[in-house]
Formats: C-alpha cells, structure tokens, sequence
C-alpha cells in the first residue's frame, strides 16, 4: 500500500481526489484540506496541485518516491532538490489528456467576450437598454501567440475558422514552426515587443521559468495597441500585476482575460477587477475531457511506482 498526498482540499477540481481513489483502492490517500503542504513525511507519493515544494519541504520527506503533478505545471517545483534525494518527478503534458484542448477553448470565450464587451452588456441589460454595446467583429484581427506548445497549437486550430491573422513567438527555430503551422509570421522571444505591437489579442500560452517570468511588464505592455487586449492562460507570475493595472487604468491596453493570477486565490476585491478584466478561476483545464486524460495519466504513474517500474513524463532538472 502506498501513502498518497492531496495537496489541495478534498472536493478539488470537481472531485478529482475521489476519482483517484475509486481507481487505486488498494492504496492510502491523505487530502491537505488546502493548498499547502506543511510535512511529506510517511507518504510515498505526492500530488502538488498549486502548492509550492521547496527544497526544505522535500529534505524533510523519508520515504517519498514519486512527485506526481496533476497537470503539466512544474514550476513551483524545487526539481533539483527532489533529484537529489532520489524522487522522481512527473507530470501530464497538456498534449496528451485534453487539456490543451479545453484551455484552448476558454481562451477562445475569452477573447469573444472581452470583442463583444461583456461588461458593458451587463450594464445594458441592467439599464433595460437594447442593441447596446457594439462589439467589434474577429474577422481579419491580428492574434498574437506567445508559446506554440500544446496550448498554443490548440489555440490554432480554434482561431484559424474565425478568418483571423494568427501570428507567434517561439524560443526554437521559429522559421520551422510558422512553415509547419501555418502562420503569418513568428518570431524568437526577443521578438516579443513586434508581436505585441501587431496584435489586437495576445495569448500568454508559455510555462513560467527564470526567463519568463514579469515578460509582461510596463514596457511589453507599452508596446501594445490601446484596442488590444491581454490573455492570460498559463500562469500569473508572467505578469506584473501593479503594471497590468496601470496599463488597464491609463488606456494604455483595452482590457484583460484572466484565468490564472499573481496569487491563488486572488483576493476578490483586488481593485484590478474594476477595469476591464474578464476573470475565471483558473478553471482552463477543468472539464470532463480533460479530467479523464488526467486521472489516466497520474493513475498510470502511480501504478508504475507500485511496480517498481519507471513513470511517465519524467522532468529533468535543468542544469
């Protein structure tokens, strides 16, 4: 029997603990009750969700094997630390359980509803006024990638029936990558503030890292059109949010979609949501598609650890 740790509360992300469960009854599982972790001792296997695992949590850990994300983000992750003392790391990549697919389709609601002004329907419908606002149509509107992982190619296929100009950035070879996806123009990271400048709708489609983290900053966002708006799939530490709220108060932008936040939960009455913000609570790859992908992925590396066999999806620490 292995101990399993859920470091989130029992009933989390639509009861993916209980599924778990009734997929490995032979096995142990321990909920946090939050999105913390205060001690690994006597677990065997650790599911993070949100929770950041630092190197004095895992020093503390006598018999953990496995470090096993229920999702593809790793960031919060000291995976140099848990190398180290021999446990492996694991995670499911958005490619393969669905959720690209359905991040890719909040993306798209949000860009519809940040064209088509959701506030301001709020507001007529408030005042009883019809055919106020008028949104602004899609078609032959720039949309800049910022990522082409599994994020940002579902995104593609989505974005390419809504007749719009669909244009990236990318670390590697972005020559190859406009070729083989079939868009307008790519450019490397350094190429960033000319994406920017081009596009009526970005998508933050990338993992957080050292080189990553704050891109979006008062100078990325000076770089953006007035009418252009931000859209932010991946993580929040990508942007500065006293910038972004400054650029949402002086017009330098025209508003935000937000599914993911500077701090999780973010505090509701955080002034930033007075300007033109759509926000979702980080619900982008929380679906029935995706969540079956999930329970497969972490249910087979679980399985594998009991066997003594090697997991899935393996992360390497970066040296």
């Amino acid at each position: 029997m292995l101990n399993i740790l859920f470091a989130a509360p029992e009933n989390a992300w639509g009861g993916f603990l209980g599924i778990i469960r009734g997929e490995l009854p032979q096995h142990r599982f321990e909920a946090t009750g939050r999105f913390c972790v205060d001690n690994l001792a006597g677990f065997d296997v650790l599911i993070p969700t949100m929770c950041p695992i630092t190197r004095q949590l895992i020093s503390r850990a006598d018999r953990l094997k496995l470090i096993q994300q229920c999702g593809a983000g790793l960031e919060g992750v000291d995976i140099v630390a848990a190398a180290e003392k021999g446990i492996i790391v694991a995670n499911v990549p958005t490619g393969i359980s669905g959720n690209a697919d359905s991040v890719a389709e909040l993306g798209i609601y949000l860009m519809i509803g940040l064209s088509r002004d959701v506030w301001g329907m709020a507001k007529s419908l408030q005042a009883r006024k019809i055919g106020q606002p008028q949104g602004k149509a899609l078609g032959g509107r720039t949309v800049g990638l910022v990522g082409l992982g599994g994020i940002g190619r579902a995104l593609i296929q989505r974005l390419k029936g809504f007749g719009v100009r669909i244009i990236g950035i990318k670390n590697r070879d972005p020559a190859a990558a406009k070729a083989e996806l079939g868009l307008d123009w790519t450019g490397g990271d350094d190429q960033l503030p000319e994406l920017l400048g081009q596009s009526d709708f970005v998508f933050l489609c990338l993992p957080v890292t050292p080189r990553s983290t704050g891109m979006i900053n008062r100078r990325t966002l000076s770089c953006m059109k007035p009418t252009a708006y931000l859209i932010n799939l991946s993580r929040g530490g990508l942007v500065d949010r006293e910038a972004l709220e400054e650029a949402l108060a002086c017009g330098t932008i025209a508003g935000a979609g937000l599914d993911v936040f500077w701090e999780e939960p973010p505090d509701p009455h955080d002034p930033i949501f007075c300007y033109n913000v759509m926000a979702t609570p980080h619900i982008g790859g929380s679906t029935d598609l995706s969540m079956q992908g999930i329970v497969k992925g972490v249910v087979e590396n679980i399985r594998r650890i009991e066997a003594g066999q090697i997991p899935l999806n393996c992360a390497q620490p970066q040296t």
